[in-house]
């Protein structure tokens, strides 16, 4: 039997309509997807991937462990030290330091210690470092204030990069007491399908927000934060060492006069 329509019978006589190319579904649903459609899928997907709420819970309740361990000034320290994070150049700043100790040394030769102070440099613990040199009692005094200079910036530095870490060891721990959260609302609405699907995402995105959180944030800015105190208290101790040397060799000139030229 010839059929001319463009519909044939499956299954014999009592079978349902098929389209002639013998296909279920219609051709819109089989043909792939516009870029206008894609481009829509993949903003849905971004904005279930960050929603608020389960970002919220997980950067609120590890930033308020974090403060609570460190205190909230060195919280306010740690937000500070995200600038020279990307900013600081520890190798510029030691090669700048030791190049100074050599006008340092030339200076205190030829005019004293008390002149070091009119030698200019922008960066803070060099400036200091300068005018207390000039203006120590003597190279054991000038030997104390710059330890303690250095132990205090060390010390500094320590409690920054510890609310750091203790952000990224928060941050799995809040994450996964969010999806305790979401799995306790899923298995109370069990009865309602549709209250299912919002749990089941709260649990979810909460355990992934702590593992960001923890692992491509905070993690890495404490380890980062760690490597540049490391260079940078590592070359501020060589130049004190290096002053503190000069100082002793130049001690016959190292005594305040009470008129200083103005050089």
């Amino acid at each position: 039997m010839r059929i001319s329509a463009p519909l044939r019978r499956a299954g014999g006589k009592g079978g349902k309509f098929l389209p002639v190319s013998g296909r279920l579904l219609p051709g819109a649903l089989l043909r792939p997807a516009a870029n206008g459609g894609k481009a829509r899928t993949m903003l849905d997907i971004l904005g279930h991937l960050f929603a608020p709420l389960p970002m919220f819970m997980v950067i609120g309740g590890a930033g308020l462990i974090a403060v609570a361990q460190a205190g909230t000034s060195t919280a306010f320290s740690a937000l500070a030290s995200l600038k020279p994070l990307l900013r600081a150049r520890p190798d510029d700043e030691r090669d700048s330091a030791r190049a100074l100790l050599f006008k340092v040394e030339a200076v205190a030769q030829l005019k004293g210690l008390a002149r070091t102070d009119r030698l200019e440099n922008p960066h803070p613990f060099i400036s200091q470092t300068l005018t207390t040199l000039a203006n120590a009692a003597d190279a054991e005094h000038f030997a104390l204030w710059v330890h303690q200079a250095i132990h205090d910036r060390r010390a500094r530095h320590a409690r920054v990069i510890g609310f750091w870490n203790s952000l990224a060891d928060a941050a799995p721990a809040v994450g996964m007491g969010g999806t305790i959260i979401g799995l306790i609302g899923m298995f109370a609405q069990m009865s309602d399908p549709d209250s299912i699907g919002p749990y089941m995402a709260l649990a979810l995105m909460t355990t992934l927000h702590g593992l960001i959180l923890a692992n491509a944030i905070a993690g890495p800015i404490a380890n980062r934060l760690a490597a540049l105190s490391e260079q940078e208290i590592a070359w501020q101790q060589d130049m004190a060492d290096r002053m503190i040397a000069i100082a002793r060799r130049e001690g016959s000139l190292f005594q305040r006069t009470s008129m200083r030229e103005v050089a």
